[in-house]
């Protein structure tokens, strides 16, 4: 409340002195002494200056309607001792600099009703002690043209009936501080501007609102650093007009459990850097606030938001940055909010678990949430139905991977920062959907190099692209990439900081400086290259295929050279599949080697030599050591490629040796059609004669007696087998 006795602070009274002319021919001439030596009044004598008669131990002077018109500097030298002035329509269009320089002692000055046209920068100096100034209808329109910014002892400051289009107080009201206490800690201006459409408080000792006119007209209310604890909305809300609200940098205010009640009119509420820690976001606070638009709720401590938004389902712009969130990323919290069009959650800890987190958000042009996190650490179809979305700011999120369709629906970006994450490539196909790209923020990823195929995806739109402090791979394979780099200064920002990060040599080096000359070498000294590497892999191929066909031919052909020297340690080797052993050793071994007379066959089991690599035993052991060569065809023999190898190499040594040494025998069990399908053995069959073994009792006596004839031919005896037999 204001201190009885005195204009409270800050208030703008209007003060009309109306004397009658009449009245003023009545006056005394010369000046009324009121008190003796202390007081005069010469109101209404048209004089031009002061009095010869005003003692210069005048304290208070009343020179109202007088012809002044101008003030020169010392103007009031005879009166030094003045406490109060009145020059209430002295026709004063002009106020020179020092006018007022020798009044000390002055506390009062009045300049109502002057039409000032002029006023000197250093028009008040000297008023030292100055409390009261009275500027009422004095055709003032700005209060930064004031010169009062040195008058550090004003207590009140009288405006009232001037054009003044703004309260905005100038910087210099700082050095005012007799004029910015408020008693009682509540404020007393409002009752003092009830036409006022815009006020801003700033830095102000204010802990509560005190009172509200009833027909305020006041649309734009900013308290900036002010006291209060608490959102003031139950106060606030008698603001019918309010339209925009801010309240700002309070590092007291911490609660908001008042509701604002029928602004219909509110637009904008900005309660941003303060202390706000509340739960139930945003119907409970705005329960009748259909028109707002704008909520500013960032850089305050933490908030829960349940996802009702029914009463401000017509927000166009949500900031919650750097304010601790509770409730989005783990379930669809802003479903309600078709028509939002800015949502800020940078900085607020939340973790995206659900694929939904930004469903219903159809509206949505820009998005940022920068410095949070995503499940696993990797980007999938969180944006799936945000098809409008222009701006994106997903930096600092510690991602590794990007989704192939994690971009597949936004069309219309133009703007991405992917900057400050944990990315290895720039995969093309995760980047062709943004064709209205126009700037993209790649950079501190661990990005070595793009490579051709994202280059060629990059949008012709694209006018900024920031791919600095990555982990460039300047090796020669990347020519492509360091030529692109160096033509592409237009588009690439920060390209001072594209340094290279291998290999050692040019480490550090900046792409920019890096020397294309050294990864140019001589066209025919590359061809050369070429065709001999391509020559030594064909090779390096047909050796590693044909490995035991060409040992073998080396062997066969020593062994044409050395073939006096083969002997005859085995009447056959036997050729069959490892599935029919059982098969070979009853049916075959025991009856020929135990036979009369006995014949001794080479069998892969017992008679090759431990630790000799296999293809050598086959042809030393097996063939070269053996008059014949047995071949038990089944169908396990058919389908193994170590028989038909062993095949192969038994024709090849048929035909070098010049005679028909391989004895086949057919399993009666074989189908027939799949023996004409293997082209070699069908061509053999063919041009020689075979057996069959059939388990009947003369299919048996035939098929013996023909095999012992073949494995007979040829045979030598020694001493002990012609004894035996």
């Amino acid at each position: 409340m204001p201190r009885r006795g005195a204009f409270p602070p800050w208030t703008l009274v209007v003060l009309l002195v109306l004397v009658p002319p009449q009245l003023a021919n009545c006056l005394p001439n010369p000046c009324l002494e009121v008190v003796p030596d202390r007081a005069f009044t010469c109101m209404g004598l048209n004089v031009s200056g002061v009095p010869a008669d005003v003692p210069n131990t005048t304290q208070n002077l009343d020179l109202s309607f007088s012809n002044l018109k101008s003030l020169g500097s010392n103007y009031f030298s005879s009166v030094p001792e003045l406490h109060h002035l009145d020059l209430t329509r002295c026709q004063l269009h002009t106020i020179e600099d020092n006018s007022f320089k020798d009044l000390h002692k002055l506390s009062t000055l009045i300049l109502t009703a002057n039409s000032l046209q002029y006023l000197g920068t250093a028009a008040f100096d000297g008023l030292t002690l100055l409390k009261k100034l009275v500027l009422v209808e004095t055709n003032i329109t700005s209060l930064a043209d004031l010169p009062i910014g040195h008058l550090h002892t004003l207590q009140e400051l009288n405006l009232g009936h001037n054009n003044i289009a703004s309260l905005k107080l100038p910087e210099y009201f700082t050095n005012l501080t007799s004029l910015r206490d408020f008693e009682d800690d509540t404020d007393t201006l409002f009752n003092c501007i009830g036409n006022v459409s815009s006020i801003r408080l700033v830095d102000l000792q204010l802990e509560e609102v005190s009172e509200v006119p009833m027909f305020s007209q006041v649309k734009q209310l900013e308290c900036k650093k002010c006291k209060f604890k608490e959102v003031p909305a139950v106060k606030l809300s008698l603001f019918k007009e309010l339209r925009v609200l801010r309240i700002t940098k309070s590092k007291y205010l911490n609660s908001f459990r008042e509701k604002f009640h029928t602004l219909s009119n509110l637009e904008v509420v900005d309660l941003s850097e303060n202390r706000l820690s509340f739960t139930g976001c945003c119907s409970r606070q705005f329960p009748k606030c259909p028109n707002l638009k704008h909520l500013n709720l960032s850089f305050n401590s933490d908030i829960s938001v349940t996802g009702d938004f029914a009463t401000v389902k017509n927000l166009l712009y949500l900031d919650f940055q750097h304010t601790k969130l509770f409730g989005p990323g783990s379930y669809p919290v802003f479903l309600s909010l078709q028509k939002l069009i800015y949502l800020d959650i940078s900085y607020t800890r939340t973790h995206v678990k659900a694929q939904c987190t930004f469903c219903g958000l159809n509206s949505l042009q820009v998005l940022k949430m920068a410095g949070n996190s995503f499940e696993t650490n990797k980007l999938v179809d969180s944006f799936k139905n945000l098809s409008h979305l222009h701006t994106l700011d997903i930096s600092n999120c510690k991602l590794v991977q990007v989704d192939q369709s994690t971009f597949g629906a936004l069309t219309e970006l133009k703007e991405l920062n992917i900057s400050n994450n944990k990315l290895l490539i720039f995969d093309p196909g995760v980047y062709k959907p943004l064709r209205a790209l126009t700037a993209l923020d790649f950079s501190n990823n661990q990005l070595s190099v793009l490579l051709d195929s994202a280059l060629e995806i990059l949008p012709d739109s694209l006018v900024l692209l920031d791919i600095s402090q990555n982990l460039f791979d300047c090796s020669c394979i990347h020519v492509n990439f360091l030529k692109w780099v160096k033509e592409q200064q237009q588009l690439l920002q920060h390209e001072e900081l594209m340094i290279c990060h291998m290999p050692t040599y040019v480490k550090n080096v900046s792409l920019l400086n890096f020397d294309l000359s050294s990864c140019q070498l001589n066209t025919s000294m590359v061809a050369s290259s070429v065709i001999v590497l391509l020559a030594a892999v064909v090779f390096l191929f047909l050796i590693y295929k044909y490995y035991f066909q060409l040992y073998y031919s080396l062997v066969l052909l020593s062994g044409c050279k050395h073939s006096a020297e083969r002997g005859d340690t085995y009447d056959a080797f036997v050729i069959h599949s490892s599935k029919d052993q059982e098969w070979v050793m009853k049916e075959l071994v025991e009856p020929l080697e135990g036979g009369t007379p006995p014949f001794h066959l080479c069998l892969y089991y017992r008679d090759f030599i431990p630790g000799v690599p296999i293809v050598t035993n086959i042809i030393q052991e097996g063939f070269l050591s053996s008059r014949n060569v047995i071949a038990v065809i089944s169908t396990d023999f058919l389908e193994s490629k170590w028989c038909s190898f062993e095949f192969d190499i038994a024709q090849s040594w048929q035909l070098v040796e010049g005679k028909a040494g391989i004895i086949m025998i057919v399993l009666e069990e074989v189908n027939k059609a799949l023996l004409r399908q293997r082209l070699g053995l069908s061509r053999y069959l063919r041009r020689n004669t075979y057996l069959e073994w059939k388990n009947k009792e003369i299919s048996r006596h035939i098929f013996w007696r023909q095999l012992t004839g073949v494995l007979l031919e040829g045979k030598r005896w020694n001493h002990e087998e012609v004894k035996l037999m």
